[in-house]
């Protein structure tokens, strides 16, 4: 999100001037007016300042996807919205949220290192609660409190703050801590922080889909409790059946049966009785596990995939109404149809305040595809594709070594011409693929008391020779930045340099970093570069990175609350030698055993999966989610206190299951839209490692950057800034040509791609929108000053005192 700068400069013109400047067919047009209009014309510019700033206000809530309804209203809200609305704000929030978090590795029951004072951790937790709540009350002083009371998430946030307090203080008072499930709640403080947007996010989206996911584990406990009342009545007459013994045994061995994690142990008393009992748990695993689990994934699936696309519906339709009301303040009564380059100018300033005057120009002319003189509403809906990109001079020859004398240019081109062709690239699969094969050799060959630091292959040597060589004839071949540009070259790049590390590692016998050393295998994964299936399979991989990452928070997150509560019930509870009366008492003994002469300590090691700390929680909950023998962690806890504690564990594992189905959902609906998007837009690359992204061209001529220059000294006289535009006249000087060619750059982003795949439906979304909520413009106005009162869109707020006003 672009920081509004509450400092940007309000660019008024000289005292000798009274009017306002524009760029029409390459020339500065002034309409000076008289002075003794010179405070009007003052008080028309601060009013159009106002304009900039709240139309950069309406565009930062259509890329944040922030609804409408929080818009700062009057100057007042304004301040308090600009200081909730900047990086520290937001960092702070962020460090907040962490420090109560991080508080629980220091609270009863603590980590025995972090272990602090109660009136330390107390006030450290009071300290966090008071700069929360200062973040709310800026946020209602911002928003307003009926707007505030409206807000769900920031009603929630306030309540868990009050609690959180009234606890802290009573903790602070009595000096020691009582039982505190309610600290399973501090997330909330995390979550709502404007860097975990994409968390919230995978939350609302894993609420979204619950409806059709309750409807099938419905159906799938429905089928358990009818097996379990069946294996009751079958089982039970066994003594030697522990798994059957009461209707609540078979219930819970028939939940664990479903993770797979007690079979066939399950079956094999019964089994051991009549061989047709097997018959009972076939069927139930076939319509269980096999049936109704799967489809469960196919439903969520399903729903996933629907929620994802009306998600990028809401999105593009949301960043559209942006983009209107940010129009409709930046058209003028007498130009309602369009946005002059000076406009455009002043709302950059506040969207984006760390943009060069250069960078402007050329995103202004980037929109601008027709050539008129203002940009038109069609040509402002572009603004998010281009708000984005990276610009710089297109070079006047075709390689970066064409200036250079015609013998080292020979010399070059000779090495851009080998690293370019598919024999040197071909070359490199086998160099790689032999690679592979002995590493694979040379591993197998190696006995157990090997160790680097006494030797290194010299394969390693020559392969990581061969591909420094490689590395070096890219970049001297293809220039540095044209290497870096692809994310292939990058990622080789890395590789080698690693692998080097890993050999001066070796050589000074620095050897906590031998590690290193085991990366030489990511080589290989160049090899699947050369087949388009597996390019989809890895670009999938790549783009999954980011969302995977907020999707492993989201986990944690769960991890977390699912700690406390574990803490607070069941710290201390099992330890070696506990759980005798069990049925998974071996589990958890520790025995010394003699053998002949000899004695031997025999441990179960299961007493060490326990809620001491917060860190034991979180591994003995990791070993919960991957479920294997995870049953007998839950009984040892439940002989330690009571029935009630399976409750816990089946809670747990219902929501990770529901959690790790939106992971495999998420990634079976990025790989399938990869390749359906593969099969609908055939683009297929002659390299595989050319990765040009987004990229926008625009010429400037000579007579453009001359009257735009021009504009800015008289518009923002003495702007730093400036000099990037000088800089273009001193460029085209230098080349002596009378124009230059810019290339805007970004990556390509999973947006950019569903634009195309979904373009015939977006133009179905954009008329029904446009239908709906685009404005008639009034063509019979005449002065030149912002527009204020053109419905739908809301009244010009920020230079209003009047009260709220509702945004549709």
């Amino acid at each position: 999100m672009g920081c509004i700068n509450t400092l940007t400069c309000l660019c008024f013109l000289p005292d000798g001037g009274g009017g306002n400047y524009d760029i029409v067919n390459n020339a500065v047009i002034s309409t000076p007016g008289p002075q003794i209009h010179r405070a009007q014309n003052v008080s028309l510019r601060q009013s159009w300042e106002m304009n900039y700033q709240e139309a950069a206000i309406y565009l930062q809530e259509g890329e944040n996807n922030d609804k409408f309804f929080t818009h700062p209203r009057n100057p007042k809200a304004l301040a308090a919205y600009l200081f909730a609305h900047n990086h520290l704000f937001y960092m702070m929030e962020l460090l907040t949220g962490l420090l109560l978090m991080m508080l629980s590795l220091c609270e009863a029951p603590a980590v025995p290192s972090l272990r602090l004072d109660v009136y330390v951790h107390a006030t450290l937790e009071l300290l966090a609660l008071v700069m929360v709540a200062f973040e709310l009350c800026m946020k209602l002083r911002w928003l307003g409190f009926h707007t505030f009371i409206r807000h769900k998430r920031t009603m929630v946030k306030t309540c868990v703050l009050l609690l959180q307090f009234v606890e802290a203080i009573v903790v602070l008072i009595r000096q020691t801590s009582h039982v505190r499930v309610t600290r399973a709640l501090r997330p909330i403080f995390l979550v709502d922080c404007r860097y975990c947007g994409a968390v919230r996010r995978n939350l609302r989206q894993i609420f979204q889909s619950l409806p059709p996911f309750i409807d099938i584990l419905l159906l799938l406990l429905f089928f358990m409790v009818i097996f379990a009342i069946l294996g009751f009545c079958l089982f039970s007459p066994n003594k030697a059946d522990p798994y059957f013994k009461t209707l609540e045994d078979s219930l819970v061995s028939l939940f664990v049966l479903l993770t797979t994690a007690n079979f066939p142990d399950v079956m094999m008393p019964s089994y051991s009785k009549n061989r047709w009992s097997c018959v009972f748990f076939i069927v139930y695993l076939s319509i269980e596990l096999y049936f109704i689990m799967n489809l469960l994934l196919a439903v969520v699936f399903d729903t996933f995939n629907d929620v994802e696309k009306m998600k990028f519906k809401s999105l593009l339709l949301h960043k559209r109404s942006a983009i209107d009301h940010a129009f409709q303040l930046l058209v003028s009564r007498q130009r309602p149809m369009g946005v002059s380059l000076k406009q455009f100018d002043g709302l950059m300033r506040f969207y984006r305040p760390r943009m060069s005057a250069r960078d402007r120009f050329l995103t202004y002319k980037a929109l601008n595809t027709s050539g008129a003189p203002m940009l038109s509403l069609q040509d402002f809906y572009k603004f998010y594709e281009v708000t984005g990109l990276k610009w710089k001079a297109r070079r006047s020859g075709e390689h970066w070594f064409d200036d250079l004398p015609h013998t080292t240019f020979l010399i070059f081109k000779g090495i851009n011409l080998l690293v370019k062709s598919k024999a040197f690239q071909y070359a490199m699969y086998v160099v790689v693929a032999i690679n592979g094969v002995w590493i694979l050799v040379e591993t197998y060959t190696l006995n157990s008391g090997f160790s680097w630091s006494r030797f290194v292959p010299w394969s390693y040597i020559v392969f990581l020779t061969i591909y420094g060589v490689e590395v070096l004839l890219k970049l001297t071949g293809l220039g540095p930045m044209a290497y870096f540009s692809s994310g292939w070259n990058l990622f080789d790049f890395s590789v080698t340099v690693f692998a080097f590390l890993g050999l001066i590692a070796l050589a000074f016998d620095m050897e906590p970093f031998y590690f290193i050393v085991v990366l030489r295998p990511f080589q290989l994964l160049r090899l699947f570069k050369i087949k388009q299936r597996y390019r989809n399979v890895l670009d999938t991989m790549f783009e999954l990175f980011p969302r995977m990452a907020s999707l492993g928070l989201t986990l944690i997150i769960f991890y977390y609350s699912f700690a406390i509560v574990g803490m607070e019930f069941f710290a201390d509870v099992v330890y070696p030698n506990c759980c005798n009366t069990s049925t998974v008492a071996d589990s958890y003994r520790q025995i010394n055993m003699t053998y002949g002469n000899r004695t031997v300590l025999e441990e179960g090691y299961y007493y060490l999966n326990n809620f001491n700390n917060i860190l034991s929680s979180f591994v003995t909950l990791f070993e919960l989610t991957v479920v294997n023998n995870w049953y007998i962690t839950m009984e040892g806890v439940t002989s330690m206190t009571g029935h009630y504690s399976r409750l816990y564990f089946m809670t747990f594992y219902i929501v990770t299951m529901v959690v790790m189905t939106i992971i495999v959902a998420f990634i079976l609906d990025a790989f399938v839209f990869r390749m359906n998007y593969s099969r609908k837009n055939r683009e297929p690359l002659e390299n595989p490692e050319d990765e040009n992204g987004i990229v926008f061209e625009v010429e400037v001529s000579r007579d453009e950057a001359l009257a735009t220059l021009e504009l800015y000294k008289q518009t923002c006289p003495g702007l730093s800034s400036l000099s990037s535009l000088q800089g273009v006249l001193q460029a085209m000087d230098k080349s002596g040509h009378l124009s230059l060619v810019y290339l805007g750059r970004r990556s390509r982003t999973k947006s950019d791609l569903s634009m195309k795949m979904y373009e015939e439906e977006i133009q179905e979304w954009y008329a029904e929108y446009s239908r709906e909520n685009l404005p008639q413009p009034d063509q019979s106005l005449e002065c030149d000053s912002p527009i204020s009162d053109m419905p739908p869109f809301p009244e010009h707020q920020l230079n209003s005192q009047t009260g709220p006003h509702s945004i549709n």
